[in-house]
């Protein structure tokens, strides 16, 4: 039986992925990337949290920070909350541009 890593490359498809955890402020002065609180990234959007339009600002934010394009960039856990889970399409050399921990 085939795993699906093993799938993927019979496909000629991998996909890489790189998770982060965020703590996100909303409502903030700036839309930016401030720096690392223990293991989560923190991320500070000017929008509100209501309708998504916060963590739309959120994958801008962290798009612009890494060079890649939004659609690279997934919330994957914690839509509602301020602490989430996102995914970037791309090895560890993403990262390269956030600030150290």
């Amino acid at each position: 039986m085939l795993q699906d890593r093993d799938a993927d490359e019979l496909l000629g498809e991998v996909e890489v992925r790189v998770r982060l955890q965020l703590k996100v402020i909303p409502k903030s002065s700036k839309d930016r990337v401030v720096g690392w609180v223990g293991d989560r990234l923190k991320v500070q959007v000017t929008a509100a949290p209501e309708r998504g339009k916060a963590n739309d600002a959120v994958v801008g934010v962290l798009a612009g920070a890494l060079g890649v394009p939004r659609s690279r960039v997934r919330i994957v856990a914690g839509e509602t909350a301020p602490l989430k889970t996102v995914d970037i399409d791309g090895d560890d050399s993403v990262l390269a541009r956030l600030p150290p921990k």
